[in-house]
């Protein structure tokens, strides 16, 4: 129970920083093109190896305030930070085939089936 609150709390705080900056973001730079989606996802990924980095060489945090900024803050905020931590610890295990299958296969199956998705529900609604 005490793992699922530390995941609630962080991912409440990484949704509500993800729609301000979002926000904040489209303000200053308005239009169509989801800039502010690109914004959070690159600033997450680069706050994730930040910290990854720190938690792993210099500073030794519980399993539980990891899982609260990861798996709650981070992933809520963009989960594009998780993928690219993935694909990045692939690679550093040499694992560059599987790199690269996890991410066209991400990419593509996630596209896919969000369109099959639309699909569905337009079927299902007509």
């Amino acid at each position: 129970m005490k793992m699922l609150l530390m995941v609630a709390i962080g991912g409440a705080i990484g949704a509500v920083a993800r729609q301000q900056s979002n926000q904040f973001i489209m303000r200053i730079f308005g239009g169509e093109f989801p800039i502010g989606t690109i914004f959070v996802n690159i600033f997450g990924s680069f706050i994730m190896g930040l910290l990854f980095e720190l938690f792993t060489s210099k500073i030794t945090i519980s399993y539980e305030w990891r899982t609260l900024i990861f798996t709650g803050v981070l992933a809520s905020f963009t989960t594009f930070s998780s993928f690219a931590l993935d694909v990045v610890l692939l690679a550093e295990r040499n694992e560059y085939l599987s790199a690269l299958i996890y991410i066209g296969g991400s990419v593509i199956l996630s596209i896919g089936f969000l369109f099959l998705g639309l699909l569905a529900m337009r079927g299902l609604l007509s």
